[in-house]
């Protein structure tokens, strides 16, 4: 592969080409789906892409291509896209050699298959009127980027992922629950059925509105509508473009003291040895203890900031330009299972699920809970429906009241449940 991967830069060249990079991601998956409470299918597919980035006269070009192609068409689709744009600096990383040992393991689809069984079996077993669906897969996929200074950053991962989906239907009123579960070598389902039949039993009564401001408490699953803003504000690009309220705030305390979090790009199951621009990932302190230490930056962002890259350079598809991006966002942990947080509420909300998009860089947000329960004297009392909550990030997220030491994967975010003050709640 490497040796058809080096054509391009060699055409490239060979057409007046200096400055020039290969991307290119090829990945195997097995998915399987279970819907109605039984096996529906099983699939197998294969996909290969290749992005071709250059530089003409400084001009850049990005040129994409799925499955195999040509090189010779890629350089010149790319060379020809260099006439629609402006000059600017060239980003390549140097020279290096970055090849790293396979991740993960596969496991036999009779295994896969028997999980989805025995998961949906399990959670009828408490409550048969469910309609259970799933999705089992195991994808194997290899990540290149070779350029014309010599660089040659190569890892394949092997990954497994498990989602479960859980409807009940009574009368008019509808209920769905969903969770799920990523690893690089192993999948163990008892996690995610526990988490599901303790939902469907806070659910099965429903409680009243609860309106006014009072404590909310996010679970690991919902707790990324603020994550999700506060990573947005760390951002690099939104300091450079001075969109981020933190922009000249580093070093100075933003947010609760009880937050602290990084990125780890070496801790499973989502490690990643390099970005995107062929950068190797690192460490990186974001906050601690509320006080605000690093952004993260790619190579451009890092220069026009005066930082340098963070390693953080990242496509949001095939046919992107890198971006920055956080891989492995880690939130330290408090006190207390989920259910010690409960207690700690006299009346208040759990939100678990919620529907729509959440805040954007300003940090205001009104959303829908999907999923969420009333919690009184320290413990839940059933469902609240047709509720909203409204706030701003940046405010709410120095309310803290408890962090839980109950942290899971959400994405790639591992982050504990967290309970806040300051949230306008509406039935």
């Amino acid at each position: 592969m490497n040796n058809e991967l080096e054509q391009f830069l060699q055409l490239a060249k060979e057409s007046g080409i200096q400055d020039s990079e290969v991307y290119h991601v090829q990945s195997q998956s097995r998915p399987i789906f279970f819907e109605g409470n039984r096996l529906k299918q099983l699939e197998s597919s294969q996909s290969e892409g290749t992005a071709l980035r250059l530089w003409r006269e400084r001009c850049p070009g990005l040129a994409v291509a799925y499955g195999k192609v040509a090189p010779r068409t890629l350089v010149d689709k790319a060379i020809a896209i260099t006439e629609l744009n402006d000059p600017q600096i060239i980003e390549l990383a140097p020279a290096r050699r970055s090849i790293h040992p396979d991740t993960g393991k596969s496991l036999p689809i009779e295994d896969l298959i028997d999980l989805g069984r025995d998961a949906i079996a399990r959670i009828r077993d408490f409550y048969p009127e469910t309609i259970c669906s799933a999705e089992i897969e195991c994808e194997t996929e290899t990540t290149t980027l070779i350029n014309s200074q010599g660089l040659y950053c190569q890892y394949t991962e092997t990954s497994l992922s498990y989602s479960v989906g859980v409807e009940l239907v009574r009368g008019e009123d509808f209920l769905g629950i969903y969770d799920g579960e990523y690893s690089k070598d192993r999948l163990d389902s008892d996690r995610v059925i526990e988490d599901i039949l303790q939902r469907l039993n806070w659910a099965q009564t429903h409680a009243p509105a609860v309106t006014g401001k009072v404590p909310v408490l996010f679970t690991a699953n919902a707790a990324t509508l603020l994550w999700d803003t506060v990573m947005m504000a760390l951002n690099g690009k939104q300091v450079l473009e001075k969109s981020s309220p933190w922009s000249d705030r580093k070093g100075e305390r933003v947010i609760s003291p009880l937050l602290t979090m990084s990125q780890q790009p070496s801790i499973e199951p989502y490690s990643c040895p390099f970005d995107d621009e062929g950068t190797a990932t690192q460490n990186l302190n974001l906050i601690t203890q509320g006080r605000l230490d690093n952004f993260y930056c790619d190579r451009f962002v890092g220069r026009e900031l005066g930082l340098g890259t963070t390693g953080n350079g990242f496509r949001p598809s095939l046919g992107s330009y890198p971006t920055p991006s956080l891989v492995n966002v880690i939130f330290e942990p408090g006190n207390g299972s989920l259910k010690d947080l409960i207690t700690q509420l006299d009346n208040g909300i759990i939100v678990d699920q919620i529907l729509g998009s959440g805040a954007d860089i300003s940090g205001d947000f009104s959303i829908n809970v999907d999923l969420g329960y009333r919690v009184t004297n320290g413990e839940v009392v059933g469902r609240v429906k047709d509720t909203a909550i409204a706030g701003n990030v940046y405010n709410v997220l120095k309310e803290i009241v408890a962090l839980g030491n109950d942290r899971s994967w959400n994405g790639s975010c591992y982050t504990p449940s967290v309970i806040v003050e300051g949230l306008s709640v509406v039935g």
